[in-house]
């Protein structure tokens, strides 16, 4: 009797572990921080929205799992991919060296490059202007811009800030002479502050920042697939038709000044 007592339980345990698999490997876990806009953000009603979560949604379709999208602050993003409380992050992140090291990405879906906001007093026209004593950068933590001015402005005062809105706050209060972060950002906080702020969109690089899924190490089935929607997306327009929803404004912007866009 106890031992088809002992059955019974040990069967009805695998089945609910088989049961919460398979509910698991029905949905897409996605981390983003819905904090950059028109890329990752929240619409009027609290949703998310933006390019990175239509890429998401359709990338989800073409794989027929549920989208399930996690908002996460930038700095915790990584750690939940590696702890798998995420099965990837879309979340406008460069690919870079030393991410490298720890997680891997897709292919390329985007590219983009550093581009710096200057308060209008401050005489700012190139990045050499910028590494100068005396000079103060703000860039946002973990940002590709963080990295760049702790390794290439070595006589400017960097300051470090958790959040894009206050380092481009202190370069509207002329607290700071610069802030580094990408090209689109750096154009849509332009275009809010035109009356306090400069914008120097031309790349200063040797070469462009690439945007890519990043996935757990180990994990080929899903990169494979990841990789394959990229492709499609490219040549059938699904890009082009979210750079026409999202940025319409900016990619005018950037074709007039003979930049080359994101997507």
């Amino acid at each position: 009797m106890f031992k088809n007592l002992f059955a019974i339980v040990l069967l009805s345990l695998l089945l609910i572990s088989c049961s919460e698999k398979e509910m698991k490997n029905d949905k897409l876990v996605v981390g983003m921080e819905l904090a950059y806009p028109p890329f990752e953000m929240s619409d009027k009603e609290g949703n998310p929205s933006g390019v990175s979560v239509d890429f998401a949604k359709a990338l989800a379709k073409s794989m027929n799992k549920e989208l399930v999208i996690e908002n996460i602050a930038w700095v915790g993003l990584i750690p939940s991919l590696k702890t798998s409380k995420v099965d990837l992050i879309i979340s406008s992140m460069t690919i870079t060296k030393e991410r490298q090291k720890s997680i891997d990405f897709s292919i390329p879906y985007a590219q983009s490059s550093l581009a710096i906001l200057t308060n209008k007093n401050s005489n700012i026209s190139s990045i050499a202007d910028l590494n100068q004593k005396g000079k103060t950068v703000a860039v946002k933590k973990g940002s590709t811009g963080h990295i760049y001015a702790k390794n290439n402005l070595k006589n400017a005062n960097v300051l470090v800030f958790d959040s894009e809105s206050a380092a481009v706050l202190e370069v509207v209060q002329a607290k700071a002479d610069g802030f580094l972060y990408d090209q689109l950002t750096i154009y849509k906080n332009w275009s809010k502050h035109k009356d306090t702020t400069n914008v120097i969109l031309k790349s200063f690089q040797d070469d462009f920042e690439y945007w890519g899924v990043a996935i757990k190490q180990g994990n080929d089935k899903l990169i494979e697939d990841v990789n394959a929607f990229i492709k499609k997306a490219k040549k059938d327009g699904t890009f082009d038709e979210l750079s026409k929803k999202y940025l319409t404004d900016a990619r005018k912007t950037f074709d007039d000044l003979n930049i080359p866009f994101f997507f």
